[in-house]
């Protein structure tokens, strides 16, 4: 079977779960990637009562949808950032506490070591779950104490920039441990602003922390291409660390050529940028080399769409988004197509 298309609820936190899972559903989505924001998913009420996660189900299966992720991007970007205001807007309250950047730091580790103790007793408590359960996923970020030196000058020395991934490794290697425990995995989303962008500092990544099993990707397009970015090559290069998927697409070369790729401080949707999201099959990532990418490296998970076009209507787009893909996907071959050829098999 093509896999199942799910919807990212982060673009959706303004709306209660129980109004959003309808409205997916009728969109034609076969589940929900639920963001631990606004009402969608509760980190601590997870970890701690079996009753909310009963109820968390029920709204899911009432509506004919299921989970394969949870997301938790906001507070896994102030583990390694360089703390300012704006993170205060994004952060829960008892992350943010007193906004103190390095207890702001911490709090947030602590608070993704939870978010792996509520995966997997979520997930535990999928109604008709099978044994061996299948590592929970959470997908997030990771923030980065070097990308304000993304452009290097002052002169910036690879002394400094390993500094940088030191301490992401420093960091993270505990919270990996955590979640070794818990079997869940950590995905990142390789993205500009975190720790890893591309594929050089992505594979820097996956060395700071020593290969830890327990650390891989949450595989997005629409953040590499708009870079130049082969985000093909990305697919088979990382294949056993993927472990989910975000469809989401973007063009690029579309500006009035006054605002380059590091966006001219302008906002999304401002006519004169270089690059903006767009909604899945309307911007210039090729879905259908990424589909046949997925394949070969034998990719099961969901197609999750984080769907981003501020220039359409959301429900409009993720409902086109939904059937993009919907037609573009397609199993894996189990059979050599030339295998009737030979008179064994005829």
């Amino acid at each position: 079977m093509p896999r199942p298309i799910t919807l990212f609820t982060g673009q959706w936190a303004d709306l209660p779960l129980t109004q959003l899972a309808p409205l997916a559903k009728r969109l034609g989505y076969d589940g929900l990637e639920l963001a631990c924001w606004g009402d969608h998913f509760d980190v601590d009420a997870a970890a701690t009562s079996d009753k909310y996660l009963k109820e968390k189900w029920a709204v899911l299966q009432d509506h004919g949808l299921t989970c394969f992720a949870l997301s938790s991007h906001l507070v896994g970007q102030a583990i390694c950032d360089l703390i300012d205001e704006r993170h205060q807007s994004i952060l829960p309250p008892d992350v943010w506490g007193d906004g103190e950047p390095e207890g702001v730091r911490k709090r947030a580790a602590k608070k993704m070591v939870l978010t792996a103790k509520a995966a997997r007793r979520f997930f535990n408590a999928r109604p008709g779950a099978k044994n061996p359960l299948a590592p929970a996923i959470v997908n997030g970020f990771t923030g980065s104490s070097i990308w304000h030196s993304l452009y290097a000058f002052p002169p910036t020395s690879q002394e400094y920039w390993n500094k940088g991934f030191a301490d992401f490794g420093k960091r993270f290697g505990p919270i990996l441990e955590e979640f070794e425990k818990q079997n869940a995995n950590f995905a990142l989303e390789v993205h500009p602003t975190e720790i890893a962008f591309d594929l050089a500092s992505a594979e820097r990544a996956v060395a700071a922390v020593k290969g830890h099993k327990r650390f891989g990707f949450n595989y997005d397009p629409s953040h590499l291409g708009y870079q130049g970015v082969d985000y093909v090559k990305f697919i088979r290069t990382f294949g056993p660390r993927l472990f989910h998927a975000h469809m989401k697409d973007v063009w690029w070369g579309h500006g009035d050529g006054s605002v380059g790729v590091f966006g001219g401080h302008t906002s999304f949707g401002d006519a004169r940028r270089q690059w903006d999201f767009r909604s899945v099959g309307r911007g210039d990532i090729n879905f259908e080399e990424i589909i046949v990418a997925l394949n070969d490296i034998n990719y099961q998970g969901p197609l999750s769409v984080e769907w981003e076009d501020i220039r359409m209507d959301r429900e409009h787009g993720a409902a086109e988004s939904c059937a993009f893909l919907r037609k573009l996907d397609f199993a894996r071959s189990r059979i050599a197509f030339d295998a009737a050829f030979d008179k064994e098999n005829q």
